[in-house]
Protein backbone atom coordinates (compact mmCIF):
# COMPACT_ATOMS: atom_id res chain seq x y z
CA UNK A 1 0.00 0.00 0.00
CA UNK A 2 1.50 3.54 -0.68
CA UNK A 3 2.51 5.45 2.14
CA UNK A 4 -0.89 7.77 3.20
CA UNK A 5 1.55 10.63 3.82
CA UNK A 6 2.06 10.59 0.21
CA UNK A 7 0.19 13.26 -1.58
CA UNK A 8 -0.88 12.67 -5.03
CA UNK A 9 -0.97 15.81 -7.50
CA UNK A 10 -1.91 13.75 -10.79
CA UNK A 11 -4.60 11.94 -10.80
CA UNK A 12 -4.14 11.49 -14.48
CA UNK A 13 -1.21 9.34 -13.19
CA UNK A 14 -2.35 7.66 -10.56
CA UNK A 15 -5.04 5.66 -13.22
CA UNK A 16 -2.31 5.08 -15.70
CA UNK A 17 -0.13 3.11 -12.61
CA UNK A 18 -3.11 1.73 -11.29
CA UNK A 19 -3.97 0.58 -15.51
CA UNK A 20 -0.02 -0.97 -15.41
CA UNK A 21 0.09 0.71 -18.65
CA UNK A 22 3.20 -1.21 -20.61
CA UNK A 23 3.99 0.41 -23.76
CA UNK A 24 6.52 -1.62 -26.52
CA UNK A 25 7.20 -0.96 -30.19
CA UNK A 26 6.32 -3.95 -32.20
CA UNK A 27 7.82 -3.59 -34.83
CA UNK A 28 7.53 -1.63 -37.98
CA UNK A 29 7.63 -1.51 -41.77
CA UNK A 30 8.62 0.73 -45.15
CA UNK A 31 5.75 0.35 -47.77
CA UNK A 32 6.83 1.14 -51.49
CA UNK A 33 4.56 1.80 -54.71
CA UNK A 34 0.61 -0.12 -54.25
CA UNK A 35 0.23 -2.12 -51.14
CA UNK A 36 -2.79 -2.88 -48.43
CA UNK A 37 -2.92 -4.73 -45.25
CA UNK A 38 -5.56 -5.78 -42.93
CA UNK A 39 -4.87 -6.18 -39.13
CA UNK A 40 -7.11 -8.43 -36.42
CA UNK A 41 -8.54 -6.64 -33.76
CA UNK A 42 -5.10 -6.66 -31.38
CA UNK A 43 -6.91 -6.87 -28.30
CA UNK A 44 -4.58 -4.11 -26.94
CA UNK A 45 -4.50 -1.19 -27.30
CA UNK A 46 -2.08 0.23 -30.32
CA UNK A 47 -0.41 2.83 -31.45
CA UNK A 48 0.85 3.73 -34.92
CA UNK A 49 2.94 7.00 -36.43
CA UNK A 50 3.66 7.26 -40.23
CA UNK A 51 7.34 8.32 -39.76
CA UNK A 52 7.60 8.78 -43.53
CA UNK A 53 5.40 9.31 -46.13
CA UNK A 54 1.46 8.96 -45.90
CA UNK A 55 -1.20 5.99 -46.34
CA UNK A 56 -4.76 5.58 -45.62
CA UNK A 57 -6.26 3.93 -42.22
CA UNK A 58 -9.89 2.68 -42.23
CA UNK A 59 -11.06 0.99 -38.95
CA UNK A 60 -13.58 -1.60 -39.41
CA UNK A 61 -17.40 -1.00 -38.94
CA UNK A 62 -16.23 3.32 -40.35
CA UNK A 63 -17.53 3.82 -43.46
CA UNK A 64 -15.37 6.22 -44.47
CA UNK A 65 -11.07 6.23 -44.75
CA UNK A 66 -8.49 8.78 -42.85
CA UNK A 67 -5.59 9.30 -44.44
CA UNK A 68 -2.70 9.35 -42.26
CA UNK A 69 0.46 11.76 -43.02
CA UNK A 70 4.47 12.25 -42.29
CA UNK A 71 4.61 12.75 -38.55
CA UNK A 72 0.26 11.68 -38.08
CA UNK A 73 0.03 9.34 -34.75
CA UNK A 74 -2.65 7.36 -34.43
CA UNK A 75 -4.21 5.03 -31.15
CA UNK A 76 -6.64 2.53 -31.56
CA UNK A 77 -8.42 0.42 -28.57
CA UNK A 78 -8.36 -2.88 -29.51
CA UNK A 79 -11.80 -3.59 -30.35
CA UNK A 80 -11.84 -3.70 -34.16
CA UNK A 81 -9.45 -4.64 -37.07
CA UNK A 82 -8.06 -2.35 -39.33
CA UNK A 83 -6.66 -1.86 -42.87
CA UNK A 84 -3.47 0.32 -43.75
CA UNK A 85 -3.21 1.14 -47.39
CA UNK A 86 -1.59 3.13 -50.38
CA UNK A 87 -4.91 3.16 -51.30
CA UNK A 88 -8.21 2.15 -50.14
CA UNK A 89 -9.01 0.45 -53.24
CA UNK A 90 -6.56 -2.25 -53.41
CA UNK A 91 -7.95 -5.83 -52.02
CA UNK A 92 -5.79 -6.13 -48.51
CA UNK A 93 -3.53 -9.20 -48.11
CA UNK A 94 -3.21 -10.42 -44.11
CA UNK A 95 -0.46 -8.37 -42.37
CA UNK A 96 0.80 -11.18 -40.72
CA UNK A 97 1.37 -13.46 -43.52
CA UNK A 98 2.99 -10.91 -45.25
CA UNK A 99 5.07 -9.07 -42.47
CA UNK A 100 6.21 -12.21 -40.57
CA UNK A 101 8.63 -13.56 -42.80
CA UNK A 102 10.52 -11.06 -43.47
CA UNK A 103 13.37 -10.08 -41.00
CA UNK A 104 14.73 -6.79 -39.45
CA UNK A 105 13.46 -4.06 -37.05
CA UNK A 106 11.32 -3.25 -40.54
CA UNK A 107 9.78 -5.22 -42.85
CA UNK A 108 10.10 -4.08 -46.46
CA UNK A 109 6.72 -4.74 -48.84
CA UNK A 110 5.39 -3.22 -51.92
CA UNK A 111 6.70 -3.52 -55.48
CA UNK A 112 9.52 -1.16 -54.94
CA UNK A 113 7.96 1.56 -56.96
CA UNK A 114 6.19 4.72 -56.18
CA UNK A 115 6.13 6.74 -53.02
CA UNK A 116 7.37 5.29 -49.36
CA UNK A 117 5.47 4.87 -46.58
CA UNK A 118 7.86 4.38 -43.26
CA UNK A 119 4.80 3.26 -40.52
CA UNK A 120 5.87 2.33 -36.24
CA UNK A 121 3.62 0.40 -34.35
CA UNK A 122 3.26 -0.41 -30.62
CA UNK A 123 1.21 -1.87 -28.11
CA UNK A 124 0.27 -1.17 -24.76
CA UNK A 125 -0.38 -3.92 -22.33
CA UNK A 126 -3.00 -3.03 -19.42
CA UNK A 127 -3.79 -4.99 -16.57
CA UNK A 128 -6.98 -7.33 -16.95
CA UNK A 129 -8.71 -6.21 -14.14
CA UNK A 130 -7.70 -2.15 -14.57
CA UNK A 131 -7.62 -1.93 -18.23
CA UNK A 132 -10.50 -0.80 -19.05
CA UNK A 133 -10.48 2.32 -16.98
CA UNK A 134 -8.90 3.52 -20.74
CA UNK A 135 -10.25 1.12 -23.28
CA UNK A 136 -13.59 1.73 -22.21
CA UNK A 137 -13.02 5.63 -22.56
CA UNK A 138 -11.46 5.71 -25.77
CA UNK A 139 -12.88 6.37 -29.25
CA UNK A 140 -12.60 3.39 -32.09
CA UNK A 141 -9.38 5.97 -33.23
CA UNK A 142 -7.47 8.38 -31.98
CA UNK A 143 -5.99 10.67 -34.87
CA UNK A 144 -3.44 13.49 -34.04
CA UNK A 145 -2.26 15.15 -37.08
CA UNK A 146 0.73 16.37 -37.30
CA UNK A 147 -0.42 19.69 -38.03
CA UNK A 148 -1.94 20.14 -34.64
CA UNK A 149 -0.78 21.91 -31.83
CA UNK A 150 -0.04 18.65 -29.72
CA UNK A 151 1.73 17.43 -31.81
CA UNK A 152 5.53 18.79 -31.35
CA UNK A 153 6.61 16.18 -28.54
CA UNK A 154 5.23 13.41 -30.55
CA UNK A 155 7.07 14.52 -33.71
CA UNK A 156 10.43 14.49 -32.15
CA UNK A 157 9.10 11.10 -30.43
CA UNK A 158 8.47 9.32 -33.47
CA UNK A 159 11.92 10.35 -35.07
CA UNK A 160 14.02 8.68 -32.17
CA UNK A 161 12.05 5.86 -32.32
CA UNK A 162 12.46 5.61 -36.01
CA UNK A 163 16.46 6.14 -35.37
CA UNK A 164 16.76 3.81 -32.47
CA UNK A 165 14.66 0.89 -34.64
CA UNK A 166 17.03 1.62 -37.66
CA UNK A 167 20.28 1.63 -35.56
CA UNK A 168 22.52 -0.78 -34.21
CA UNK A 169 23.07 0.95 -30.85
CA UNK A 170 23.46 -0.82 -27.87
CA UNK A 171 20.56 -0.20 -25.60
CA UNK A 172 18.18 0.60 -28.71
CA UNK A 173 15.53 -2.01 -27.55
CA UNK A 174 15.21 -0.47 -23.97
CA UNK A 175 15.64 3.63 -25.34
CA UNK A 176 12.60 2.26 -27.72
CA UNK A 177 10.58 1.42 -24.74
CA UNK A 178 11.18 3.96 -23.19
CA UNK A 179 9.90 6.07 -25.68
CA UNK A 180 7.24 3.96 -26.36
CA UNK A 181 5.63 5.14 -23.25
CA UNK A 182 5.82 8.62 -23.23
CA UNK A 183 4.78 8.30 -26.73
CA UNK A 184 1.77 6.42 -25.10
CA UNK A 185 1.33 9.62 -22.60
CA UNK A 186 1.82 12.24 -25.36
CA UNK A 187 -0.92 10.44 -26.86
CA UNK A 188 -3.69 10.78 -24.35
CA UNK A 189 -2.48 14.34 -23.63
CA UNK A 190 -3.38 15.36 -27.02
CA UNK A 191 -6.79 13.82 -26.67
CA UNK A 192 -7.22 14.99 -23.73
CA UNK A 193 -6.56 18.81 -25.32
CA UNK A 194 -8.41 18.20 -28.77
CA UNK A 195 -10.57 15.88 -28.55
CA UNK A 196 -13.58 18.60 -27.43
CA UNK A 197 -16.47 17.20 -25.29
CA UNK A 198 -16.19 13.47 -24.66
CA UNK A 199 -18.58 11.24 -22.75
CA UNK A 200 -18.72 11.97 -19.10
CA UNK A 201 -16.28 9.87 -17.16
CA UNK A 202 -12.91 9.87 -15.23
CA UNK A 203 -10.89 10.83 -18.27
CA UNK A 204 -13.19 14.00 -19.02
CA UNK A 205 -13.32 14.54 -15.01
CA UNK A 206 -9.33 14.98 -15.07
CA UNK A 207 -9.37 17.30 -17.53
CA UNK A 208 -11.86 19.41 -16.30
CA UNK A 209 -9.98 21.82 -14.83
CA UNK A 210 -13.01 23.16 -12.62
CA UNK A 211 -13.01 19.88 -10.40
CA UNK A 212 -9.94 18.93 -11.05
CA UNK A 213 -8.83 20.10 -7.41
CA UNK A 214 -11.12 18.22 -5.49
CA UNK A 215 -9.91 14.78 -7.70
CA UNK A 216 -6.43 15.78 -6.54
CA UNK A 217 -7.68 15.62 -2.47
CA UNK A 218 -9.41 12.36 -3.30
CA UNK A 219 -6.44 10.80 -4.38
CA UNK A 220 -4.24 12.45 -2.32
CA UNK A 221 -5.55 10.75 0.03
CA UNK A 222 -8.15 8.38 -0.51
CA UNK A 223 -8.47 7.21 2.89
CA UNK A 224 -9.89 10.38 4.04
CA UNK A 225 -13.15 11.04 5.16
CA UNK A 226 -13.72 13.81 2.59
CA UNK A 227 -16.70 16.04 3.01
CA UNK A 228 -18.73 17.64 0.31
CA UNK A 229 -18.18 20.88 1.44
CA UNK A 230 -13.97 20.23 1.79
CA UNK A 231 -14.39 19.43 -1.63
CA UNK A 232 -16.40 22.09 -3.30
CA UNK A 233 -14.55 24.57 -1.35
CA UNK A 234 -11.34 23.51 -2.56
CA UNK A 235 -12.63 23.67 -6.06
CA UNK A 236 -13.45 27.43 -5.45
CA UNK A 237 -17.38 26.45 -6.01
CA UNK A 238 -20.53 26.09 -3.48
CA UNK A 239 -21.62 22.30 -2.77
CA UNK A 240 -24.69 22.60 -4.90
CA UNK A 241 -22.85 23.95 -8.00
CA UNK A 242 -19.74 21.43 -7.60
CA UNK A 243 -22.04 18.43 -7.43
CA UNK A 244 -23.98 19.18 -10.32
CA UNK A 245 -20.57 19.85 -12.30
CA UNK A 246 -18.57 17.10 -10.95
CA UNK A 247 -21.68 14.78 -11.76
CA UNK A 248 -22.34 15.70 -15.48
CA UNK A 249 -18.21 15.29 -16.09
CA UNK A 250 -17.38 12.57 -14.04
CA UNK A 251 -20.96 10.61 -14.66
CA UNK A 252 -21.24 10.17 -10.91
CA UNK A 253 -21.49 11.81 -7.89
CA UNK A 254 -18.05 12.98 -5.98
CA UNK A 255 -18.30 10.40 -2.81
CA UNK A 256 -19.22 7.49 -5.55
CA UNK A 257 -16.39 8.33 -6.95
CA UNK A 258 -14.30 8.82 -3.98
CA UNK A 259 -15.72 5.01 -3.10
CA UNK A 260 -15.13 3.53 -6.94
CA UNK A 261 -11.43 4.56 -6.43
CA UNK A 262 -11.02 3.40 -3.21
CA UNK A 263 -12.39 -0.32 -4.66
CA UNK A 264 -9.99 0.29 -7.52
CA UNK A 265 -6.92 0.90 -4.70
CA UNK A 266 -8.07 -1.99 -3.02
CA UNK A 267 -8.42 -4.98 -5.69
CA UNK A 268 -4.69 -3.89 -6.68
CA UNK A 269 -3.66 -4.00 -3.15
CA UNK A 270 -5.76 -7.89 -2.81
CA UNK A 271 -4.04 -8.71 -5.63
CA UNK A 272 -0.24 -8.77 -4.13
CA UNK A 273 1.06 -11.11 -1.49
CA UNK A 274 1.29 -10.38 2.33
CA UNK A 275 -1.55 -7.70 2.33
CA UNK A 276 -3.74 -8.40 5.19
CA UNK A 277 -7.20 -7.01 4.82
CA UNK A 278 -7.72 -5.58 7.80
CA UNK A 279 -4.58 -3.34 6.25
CA UNK A 280 -6.34 -2.43 3.20
CA UNK A 281 -9.13 -1.34 4.95
CA UNK A 282 -7.77 0.68 7.28
CA UNK A 283 -5.28 2.45 5.25
CA UNK A 284 -8.53 3.08 2.45
CA UNK A 285 -10.34 4.54 5.60
CA UNK A 286 -12.90 2.00 6.71
CA UNK A 287 -13.25 1.24 10.65
CA UNK A 288 -13.64 -2.15 10.43
CA UNK A 289 -12.63 -5.05 7.98
CA UNK A 290 -16.49 -5.96 7.83
CA UNK A 291 -17.54 -2.24 6.74
CA UNK A 292 -14.84 -2.44 3.74
CA UNK A 293 -16.09 -5.75 2.64
CA UNK A 294 -19.06 -4.87 2.86
CA UNK A 295 -18.29 -1.44 0.61
CA UNK A 296 -16.18 -3.44 -1.73
CA UNK A 297 -18.73 -6.29 -2.33
CA UNK A 298 -21.30 -3.88 -3.12
CA UNK A 299 -19.10 -2.11 -5.26
CA UNK A 300 -17.56 -4.81 -7.15
CA UNK A 301 -20.28 -8.03 -6.95
CA UNK A 302 -17.33 -10.09 -4.55
CA UNK A 303 -16.36 -10.48 -1.67
CA UNK A 304 -12.82 -8.90 -0.92
CA UNK A 305 -11.33 -12.98 0.07
CA UNK A 306 -13.32 -14.35 -3.32
CA UNK A 307 -11.72 -11.50 -5.39
CA UNK A 308 -7.92 -12.50 -3.90
CA UNK A 309 -8.49 -15.77 -4.39
CA UNK A 310 -9.45 -15.81 -7.61
CA UNK A 311 -6.32 -13.80 -8.53
CA UNK A 312 -4.01 -16.06 -7.04
CA UNK A 313 -5.39 -18.85 -9.39
CA UNK A 314 -4.73 -16.62 -12.03
CA UNK A 315 -8.39 -16.59 -12.65
CA UNK A 316 -10.42 -13.68 -14.11
CA UNK A 317 -12.32 -12.39 -10.26
CA UNK A 318 -15.96 -12.13 -10.96
CA UNK A 319 -16.84 -8.87 -11.84
CA UNK A 320 -12.67 -7.81 -12.52
CA UNK A 321 -14.62 -5.82 -15.77
CA UNK A 322 -17.82 -4.40 -14.30
CA UNK A 323 -21.08 -4.58 -16.27
CA UNK A 324 -22.34 -1.15 -15.90
CA UNK A 325 -26.31 -1.48 -15.53
CA UNK A 326 -27.73 1.78 -15.95
CA UNK A 327 -26.31 5.30 -17.50
CA UNK A 328 -22.72 6.30 -18.62
CA UNK A 329 -19.73 4.41 -17.30
CA UNK A 330 -18.64 5.43 -14.32
CA UNK A 331 -14.66 4.39 -12.89
CA UNK A 332 -16.05 1.24 -11.28
CA UNK A 333 -18.51 0.49 -14.22
CA UNK A 334 -21.54 0.84 -12.13
CA UNK A 335 -23.15 3.28 -9.92
CA UNK A 336 -22.49 3.32 -6.34
CA UNK A 337 -25.32 5.85 -3.78
CA UNK A 338 -23.16 9.00 -2.83
CA UNK A 339 -24.50 8.09 0.77
CA UNK A 340 -21.82 4.69 0.50
CA UNK A 341 -18.91 6.65 1.05
CA UNK A 342 -19.24 7.32 4.71
CA UNK A 343 -16.84 5.15 6.68
CA UNK A 344 -19.29 3.32 8.96
CA UNK A 345 -20.59 1.46 5.74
Amino acid sequence: MRDRSEVSNDPFSDVLQLTEANSVVSGGFIARGAWSLRFPAPEKLKFSAVARGSCWLRVDGQKKGVLLNEGDVILLPGRHGFVTASSLTIPPKDAYRVLAPRRGAFAEIGDGDGSECALISGMVSLHPSSGSLLTDVLPALVHVRAVSPQAAPLRWIVEQIFQEQSSTLPGAGVASAQLAQLLFVQILRAHLASSGTMPSGWLRAISDERITPALRLMHGDPGRAWTLKELAKASAMSRTTFAVRFKSVAGVAPLAYLVEWRMRLAQRSLREEGTLISEIATSLGYTSESAFSNAFKRVTGTAPRNYRNAARNLQPAPHDVFELETGPRTMAGRRVPPQASSHSE
